[in-house]
């Protein structure tokens, strides 16, 4: 019998000590390999671009090679062709939603490959000039060291889901310095869940991976801006405009993403090949604008902090999403969060002419935030992430509300965000609506038959019998029926399958042994005993041990069915004052308004 304690939260304490021991682990790891990852990327844009040894995350410098600087990404792009095709295709995207894809069809297993040549591609993407962030290629690292690490130990999909997000949220959260925002992320995007089994885990990755920066990186803020003074309150509404305006640009880059990729596969070449084709069209945008190539850190630091004027940040974003689209859709490797971050900037600096004050380090990073929210649906992520990483609070709330406008113009026009319209092509749903499955708001006691109501049948009668009932209607024809005892307990169950099977047996010849629920859990629980058990029924007790009731398949569609009166019948409590009174509003009679649907 299910005896579980009603808590708010479900939660073995022994385990969850278990997992988060292991997530500290591999928080600590994933704060050196955010760093090395990094230093790598580093060392092969100072190599490529300058021909010397250098650790300092620059833009490319195109001005001293010429025209030879095209070539360079198209290098990149060839050997990272080559790593997808003959080390894994895994490699090959921004990161997250291969993560996405392992936690939803692989049991959260990734291959040691992925581990050992994601970082590898993505640093030759990036340093030979390729419009990404290094955040998307450490999350699916981070995942993928998570991964391996859980598959040492005794663990289930969901527990090894944990551990796999917990690095990702580690490579994140060592990053950009943003631990809280990463714990946001993996809520969001990744765990499809709101437990503490799986979020204190994350939590605790997280925050040592943010230690573990702090120590190799200092603690500054990686896109710190001056403080902002009070602003009025028109701000948030201006905000909101941003927002929308990103919501637009960022639906149009999801859609252009796309229509890129399906232009590659009608070329009569190997994928192998697109990631080069993808790096000269990098190249040629070097040409025009080279501070749109590369990790692109410093200049989204110019534009948080206004330093770059309105005809620069106009060529900035179409060069930009010019050459990211290009080169995404191409199959590269790289992420999406920093090229987010700097045309969220850019658009919020070529509308700062139009917006009260002119601030355009203020509206670059509200633009930013808008981006973010808008491309990824995650409002929460992109608003505390612009807070983390800029540490402007002033701009608390015109920050969100520009989040969750530009979420809102891509929600009601693109089904699917760019991150989960690339596993939905692989045939994988994602669904990211979180709420409290509704089976959990009722309990057995609610939908079960009561004990005076329940039609069993007894142990020492025969079968033939029984068959007679039920062919009479004397017994209501169901799939199963309880066994009553001389004492009027239940004690089993009989399958009508059974009774029409063998009609010269007792039905104690037949009898099944039954679930047994109490009358006080939550309807989920019973219906993961059942799923668990595969029975379809269950006898109910009280808290004594009593029995008190019989519950079947077919009742726990009560809770459904309630479920769907809530959400669909819409009803008019009161009368508007200007709505003329029918017979049906008649207060004398006790009738309240006619439903309005």
């Amino acid at each position: 019998m299910l005896r579980r304690s009603l808590g708010d939260f479900s939660t073995d304490g022994r385990q969850l000590a278990f997992l988060s021991l292991i997530a500290a682990v591999i928080g600590l790891m994933g704060g050196f390999i955010a760093w090395i990852l990094l230093r790598l990327i580093a060392l092969i844009t100072h190599l490529a671009y300058e021909g010397r040894v250098g650790w300092s995350l620059v833009a490319p410098n195109t001005h001293h090679l010429g025209l030879w600087s095209v070539a360079i990404p198209v290098i990149g792009g060839l050997i990272v062709g080559l790593l997808a095709r003959y080390g894994t295709d895994k490699i090959r995207g921004h990161g997250i939603p291969e993560a996405i894809q392992a936690i939803l069809e692989e049991n959260s297993q990734m291959h040691p490959r992925v581990a050992l040549i994601k970082p590898i591609a993505s640093a030759i993407t990036i340093g030979t000039g390729g419009p990404f962030g290094a955040e998307g290629p450490i999350i699916m690292t981070g995942g993928a060291v998570g991964s391996l690490v859980a598959q040492f130990f005794s663990l289930s999909s969901l527990e090894r889901r944990t551990l796999l997000v917990a690095g990702a949220a580690a490579g994140m959260s060592a990053t950009f310095g943003a631990p809280v925002s990463a714990v946001l992320l993996a809520v969001e995007l990744l765990l499809f869940e709101w437990r503490p089994r799986s979020l204190i885990p994350v939590a605790i990755a997280s925050a040592i991976a943010e230690g573990v920066r702090a120590w190799l990186f200092g603690t500054a803020p990686i896109f710190a801006t001056p403080t902002t003074p009070g602003l009025p309150w028109s701000t948030i509404g201006w905000a909101v405009g941003i927002g929308l305006a990103a919501g637009l640009l960022s639906g149009l880059l999801t859609k252009l993403v796309y229509f890129t990729e399906d232009a590659y596969h009608t070329l009569p070449i190997h994928w192998m090949w697109w990631p080069a084709l993808g790096g000269l069209m990098i190249g040629i945008g070097g040409l025009l604008d080279q501070r749109a190539l590369g990790v692109g850190y410093p200049t989204i630091r110019l534009l948080d902090a206004g330093h770059l004027v309105f005809a620069a940040a106009l060529a900035l974003l179409v060069v930009k999403a010019a050459i990211w689209v290009l080169s995404l859709s191409s199959g590269t490797s790289g992420g999406v969060l920093a090229p987010l971050l700097m045309l969220g900037g850019a658009l919020g600096v070529v509308l700062s002419p139009l917006l009260p004050g002119h601030m355009a380090g203020i509206w670059a990073t509200i633009g930013m935030a808008a981006m973010l929210g808008g491309t990824m649906r995650a409002p929460f992520t992109a608003t505390i992430f612009t807070m983390e990483t800029t540490h402007n609070w002033a701009l608390l709330l015109p920050v969100l509300m520009a989040s969750v406008a530009g979420m809102a113009v891509t929600v009601l026009w693109i089904p699917r965000s760019i991150l989960t319209e690339k596993v939905a092509r692989r045939g994988i749903h994602v669904a990211r609506e979180y709420a409290v499955h509704p089976l959990e708001g009722q309990a057995v006691q609610n939908i079960m038959v009561p004990r005076d109501q329940v039609v069993g049948v007894e142990l020492k009668a025969w079968l033939a019998s029984v068959a007679r009932d039920i062919g009479a209607a004397v017994l209501p024809s169901h799939r199963s029926y309880p066994v009553l005892d001389a004492k009027g307990e239940i004690c089993g169950v009989v399958y009508r399958k059974h009774i029409l099977l063998y009609p010269s047996s007792q039905v104690k010849d037949v009898t099944e042994p039954c679930l047994t629920v109490g009358d006080w859990e939550r309807v989920r629980a019973v219906v993961e005993a059942m799923a668990r058990e595969n029975r379809g029924e269950a006898r109910v007790v009280d808290r004594q041990g009593q029995w008190v009731g019989w519950v079947t398949r077919s009742d726990l569609f009560i809770t459904w069915r309630r479920q769907i009166d809530q959400e669909e019948n819409r009803e008019q409590i009161f009368r508007r004052p200007w709505q003329r009174t029918t017979p049906q509003d008649d207060p004398v009679s006790g009738q309240g308004p006619a439903p309005t649907s």
